[in-house]
C-alpha cells in the first residue's frame, strides 16, 4: 500500500476512534474470547477463574455446546465428581456422539461405584471412537479389580497401542505384570519383545524386558536391554549393577569391572563393592578384595538388607564371621524382617558356628513365634 493511502487509513481509524471510545465487539467474539481465556485457566490450574469465565461465557452463549463439557472437566480437576458428572451428562444431550464425554461419564460412574452403568459408557465412547485410550484404560480397570485378568490385558494392551507415546511405557507395564502375576512369562516376554520392537523403549520397559530375558536364561541380549535403559537412566545405579552381574556370571570380568565402575558413577553402593570384590577373590587378589571389603564399609546404608547380606556373607569368605554375626542379628531383630525365615536361620547357623546360644534361641523363636516355615531346619 502506498505510504499515502495507508496514512489515511490509519487517520480514518483515528477519527472513528474519537467518535466512540468503546469499540464494538461481536458477542460471539466475546464469548469465543472467554471460552478460550477459561481453558487456559483450566490448563493452568486456576479453577476457580476458569469456572468464571465460562460462567460469563454462558451468559452470552447458554447454548454453546462445549460449555457443560468444558465445565464438567474443571469440576473432574477439583474431584467434584458429582458435579463433574452433572455437566457431562448435560454435554451428551447437546452432543451425544462425542466419545470424550462418554469416557467421562464412565469413568466417574466407575469412581463412584457404579460399575455395569460405567461399563456401557466407557464401551459407547469405545464404539464411537475405538482409539480413546482413556476408555480403554477404564476398561481394564475394571476387568482387573473384578479379577477379569484376561479382560484387563486385553484392553491395556490396546491401551498402550491407541495412546500417546509418551503414556505407552505404562500401559505396556499395566500389561506385562498382569502376565507376570500369573507366571505367564512366555508372552509377558513376547508382549514387551513386541512393544520394545515398535519403539516403546522407555527405561522400566528395557528393564522388564531384562527380567524376562533372565529368566528365558538369554543373558546377552539382557544385558543389552539393560545396559540401554542405563543409558536412558543416567540416575538409576542399579542397572549398571545388574549388566555387571550378568558379564560376571559369564565370567566376563573386564566388563563386569567396567560395568560396576559406572554403577558407582551414579552412586557409591557397598553392594557394589562387594561384588567387585568377589570378582577379584575370584582371581585370587586377596588385597584388592579387601581394598572393596573397605570402601564397601566406607559407603554401606545400613538399611539396604540385600546389601547387608551380601556384605555379612564377603565378611565370612574373609574369616570375621563375628563381624557378620552381628549385621545379620541386627537385621533379624528388626520388626520389618521378623517373619523372613531365610535370614532367621541364617542367622541362627552362624551363630550356633560361633556358639553365641543367645542370638541362636531369639534367631529361632522368632521362626517358631511366626509359623514360618523351615522350623525344622533350625539349629
Amino acid at each position: 500500500m502506498p505510504s499515502r493511502l495507508r496514512a489515511l487509513s490509519l487517520l480514518a481509524l483515528l477519527v472513528a476512534a474519537a467518535c466512540d471510545d468503546t469499540p464494538k465487539i461481536d458477542p460471539k467474539d466475546r464469548a469465543e474470547g472467554l471460552y478460550i481465556k477459561g481453558t487456559t485457566e483450566y490448563l493452568h490450574g486456576d479453577f476457580e477463574a476458569a469456572l468464571a469465565s465460562f460462567s460469563e461465557m454462558k451468559q452470552i452463549l447458554p447454548n454453546d455446546p462445549r460449555l457443560p463439557a468444558a465445565v464438567g472437566e474443571v469440576y473432574l480437576s477439583m474431584g467434584k465428581l458429582n458435579e463433574a458428572l452433572a455437566e457431562f451428562q448435560t454435554a451428551l444431550v447437546l452432543e451425544p456422539k462425542r466419545s470424550t464425554t462418554w469416557s467421562r461419564v464412565g469413568f466417574i460412574q466407575a469412581q463412584t461405584g457404579k460399575t455395569e452403568e460405567a461399563l456401557s459408557s466407557l464401551r459407547k465412547a469405545i464404539g464411537l471412537y475405538p482409539n480413546d485410550f482413556n476408555a480403554l484404560e477404564q476398561l481394564g480397570e475394571i476387568h482387573l479389580k473384578r479379577g477379569e485378568k484376561d479382560e484387563a490385558l486385553r484392553h491395556f494392551t490396546l491401551a498402550a497401542q491407541a495412546s500417546p507415546d509418551k503414556l505407552k511405557p505404562d500401559f505396556v507395564i499395566r500389561a506385562a505384570e498382569i502376565l507376570q502375576q500369573q507366571d505367564r512369562h512366555a508372552e509377558a516376554l513376547e508382549l514387551l519383545r513386541k512393544f520394545a520392537g515398535q519403539g516403546v523403549r522407555a527405561p522400566e520397559v528395557l528393564t522388564a524386558l531384562g527380567d524376562e530375558l533372565v529368566r528365558a536364561g538369554k543373558m546377552d541380549e539382557a544385558a543389552a536391554s539393560y545396559r540401554e535403559a542405563a543409558g536412558k537412566s543416567p540416575k538409576d545405579p542399579s542397572l549398571w549393577e545388574l549388566v555387571g552381574r550378568i558379564y560376571a556370571s559369564q565370567g566376563k570380568r573386564a566388563d563386569a569391572l567396567a560395568a560396576f565402575q559406572e554403577s558407582l558413577k551414579v552412586k557409591d553402593r557397598a553392594i557394589v563393592h562387594v561384588a567387585i570384590a568377589q570378582l577379584h577373590l575370584a582371581q585370587q587378589d586377596r588385597k584388592a578384595a579387601e581394598e572393596e571389603l573397605g570402601k564397601a564399609f566406607e559407603s554401606v546404608s545400613g538399611s539396604d538388607v540385600r546389601e547387608l547380606l551380601e556384605l555379612s556373607e564377603l565378611l565370612v569368605t574373609f574369616g570375621r564371621k563375628a563381624d557378620a554375626l552381628k549385621i545379620l542379628s541386627n537385621l533379624a531383630s528388626e520388626p520389618d524382617n521378623a517373619r523372613s525365615a531365610d535370614l532367621q536361620l541364617r542367622t541362627a547357623r552362624l551363630a550356633r558356628e560361633l556358639k553365641d546360644e543367645a542370638t541362636v534361641k531369639a534367631a529361632c523363636g522368632r521362626v517358631v513365634g511366626n509359623d514360618a516355615g523351615g522350623v525344622s531346619a533350625c539349629p
